[in-house]
């Protein structure tokens, strides 16, 4: 699979393990994605789950109508700290509709307990022909 979807993704380590408009998964290392206390930062869980969502929804898009998504609110419980290792999101649809889908993303660390749960929800709409991009 493709090692991230997009720069953020690239420089946070994101790795795609799997990919499609039913489930989505991917990991990202625990080090240098840490708030100053050592402990994995919410904010790089977020960026976790809403890339992970968002493959998702474009798959999702893509498949109904050649379409592209684009995220319009995400929301993130942090239930563990981790402070080392890597944690794998795995995103599934809580709606997939003609104009808005809905993930859940949930992390869990190397033991597979979770560490945080997420939704996403994407606006779903039809790419702008070429002429007006």
């Amino acid at each position: 699979m493709a090692e991230s979807d997009g720069p953020l993704a690239e420089r946070m380590g994101i790795e795609i393990i799997e990919a499609g408009p039913d489930r989505v998964v991917g990991r990202m290392p625990v080090v240098g994605n840490t708030q100053p206390y050592g402990l994995l930062h919410g904010g790089a869980s977020c960026v976790l789950a809403e890339t992970l969502g968002s493959i998702g929804a474009a798959l999702h898009a893509i498949e109904l109508f050649g379409g592209i998504a684009v995220g319009v609110d995400i929301s993130a419980t942090h239930h563990r700290a981790v402070r080392a290792g890597v944690v794998t999101g795995v995103a599934t649809p809580l709606h997939r509709g003609g104009t808005i889908a809905t993930y859940e993303i949930v992390i869990t660390d190397e033991r597979d307990r979770r560490v945080c749960t997420a939704r996403l929800t994407c606006a779903v709409r039809r790419a702008a022909p070429a002429s007006e991009r």
